[in-house]
């Protein structure tokens, strides 16, 4: 009896070991597709872009402003305005763009449906879906820069809605309005952050209407600002990302949750003010952060290198899906503040120094981003030269050459007489080969190509004739191996986690079985 008792429960567990097997095999495979896709769809979708101001002397032209981009793989990119000549341009690039009303426009919109409805038809539906448009930025920073256009935002960003439903295009785009972060009260620790309450009456309705229609809440988020607010309370090391032992990582008391970075902690203060509201289904989308590369004397802090450090590090720190301490599964895109010096910025002289390039389209400095794609071909995986600046003195430049050749050890033979480089026999000329020579011997390091303000950055090989470059292609060849070696090492590692996944529920199923029927030969 014991016999036939075991033999049933042999054939038994086989036939529910085959069917369970099978069946946790499909379904595992049918899981590994939907986290494949998922992972797709968020790679689709999360993004770094970049603001463009234009208050700029000598801006390029709308073609060549859009060719830039291209060059630069720069995919998202938002406007202060509706510009029809960049707009334009930009038709059948696939790079995305965010469209803005200025704040004193609102009266006019917030006023009038018909109103909103012409400029809807005359800036959205003239160049959709050739160009782009993915949002409509309602004002900047209303709340905090003019509180008397307040009680307009709401009927403003309504009005726009409806006209989008009435052409039909209000799944595509969405509409939203970016706030300052002084909106978000006591933003550490995050789990105690709330909306300024003189705001509820705009916020509480705004939120509601972004929850209906699946649009984010768009966020100005500066850690510069919160370190220059809170030198000796918050590091500078936690501003810039900069890794942190665990000593120095912020924690938040209440929920435990340890933060590396200060723009964390800004964007769960935002998640939990939200939650404080009954919602939870509004993501954040930052829609400005970044770093000057260049102040007055009472902003110290603001230097190239701080501003290459933070830009780099926020980059990688998006686009490596980190998430945030509350919400790991979120990771919130961002759009850098911004693309080129706006000079004509009024003081303090910050104000004209947020840009990552000159107006010339040359790098202010050199971001440290390989490995994360192509995103700003202006990082070192690609060649960059410093060569002297157009319209400096010549006896600072003079000073500059001599210093190079000089204390600062460049190679300066070629530029002999005779030799490849001297001609054209030039003071600008001489003083490029011997600056490019000293800042490719100095590793290209944030600083290296300065001179006291002669110096530039450019991506452009000033190698001529014979004349070549120290730092030219020509000279050192170099490839992109080691950025498409960390991509596939990325999709090696989610495969490996993938496999895992699949082992894990096999195992389980046969640990199911065999707990399932060994009461019946104890039996």
């Amino acid at each position: 009896m014991v016999n036939s008792k075991l033999t049933a429960f042999l054939v038994t567990i086989v036939f529910f070991f085959f069917f369970f097997t099978v069946s946790s095999t499909a379904e595992s495979s049918t899981l590994i597709q939907q986290i494949k896709q998922q992972t797709q769809e968020q790679d689709k979708e999360l993004f770094v872009g970049v603001n463009i101001g234009t208050d700029v002397s000598n801006l390029l032209s709308a073609k060549d402003l859009v060719s830039f981009l291209q060059v630069q793989k720069i995919s998202h990119v938002r406007l202060y305005d509706v510009n029809p000549g960049i707009l334009k341009a930009l038709a059948n690039t696939n790079i995305s763009v965010i469209i803005s009303v200025p704040n004193n426009q609102l009266l006019a919109i917030g006023s009038s449906n018909t109103t909103a409805a012409s400029w809807i038809n005359r800036n959205v539906v003239a160049y959709y879906p050739d160009t782009l448009i993915t949002h409509v930025g309602v004002g900047n920073e209303v709340l905090t820069t003019v509180p008397s256009s307040a009680p307009l935002l709401l009927p403003a960003i309504q009005s726009l809605y409806s006209a989008l439903v009435a052409a039909n295009l209000h799944t595509q785009i969405k509409i939203s309005t970016p706030h300052a972060a002084s909106i978000v009260l006591d933003t550490f620790p995050p789990s105690q952050a709330y909306f300024n309450q003189g705001f509820t009456s705009v916020i509480v309705p705004l939120l509601r209407f972004l929850s209906k229609t699946g649009s984010p809440l768009m966020m100005n988020l500066y850690p510069y600002y919160v370190f220059m607010e809170n030198k000796g309370v918050v590091p500078l090391d936690n501003s810039l990302f900069k890794p942190l032992t665990p000593s120095k990582e912020m924690v938040d008391p209440n929920t435990m949750l340890h933060y590396t970075n200060v723009l964390d902690a800004m964007i769960d203060a935002a998640y939990v003010s939200m939650k404080n509201l009954n919602v939870t289904d509004v993501v954040v989308l930052v829609t400005e952060s970044g770093w000057p590369s260049k102040g007055n004397s009472e902003e110290p802090y603001a230097t190239i290198d701080n501003a290459d450090t933070y830009n780099s590090n926020l980059i990688r720190h998006v686009l490596d899906h980190s998430g945030t301490p509350l919400h790991p599964e979120i990771t919130s895109s961002v759009f850098i503040y911004e693309l080129f010096n706006e000079d004509l910025r009024s003081p303090p002289v910050s104000e004209a120094n947020w840009g990552l390039f000159y107006s010339n389209s040359t790098p202010v400095y050199l971001l440290h981003v390989s490995g994360s794609g192509t995103f700003l071909a202006n990082d070192t995986t690609n060649q960059t030269y410093c060569i002297a600046m157009d319209g400096v003195d010549s006896k600072s430049l003079q000073a500059a050459l001599d210093w190079a050749c000089g204390p600062g050890s460049a190679n300066c033979s070629e530029i002999q007489p005779g030799a490849s480089c001297y001609q054209p026999n030039n003071l600008k000329n001489h003083a490029s080969y011997a600056f490019d020579s000293y800042y490719q011997k100095e590793g290209k390091v944030p600083g290296s190509c300065d001179f006291k303000g002669d110096a530039m950055i450019t991506t452009t090989d000033p190698s001529h004739g014979s004349c070549v470059f120290p730092g030219s292609k020509k000279v050192v060849r170099k490839t992109r191996a080691v950025v498409n070696s960390t991509e596939v090492s990325s999709a090696a590692e989610r495969l490996k986690h993938t496999t895992f996944h699949t082992s894990r529920i096999t195992a389980t199923t046969v640990a199911f079985c065999v707990s399932l029927f060994v009461p019946f030969v104890i039996t």
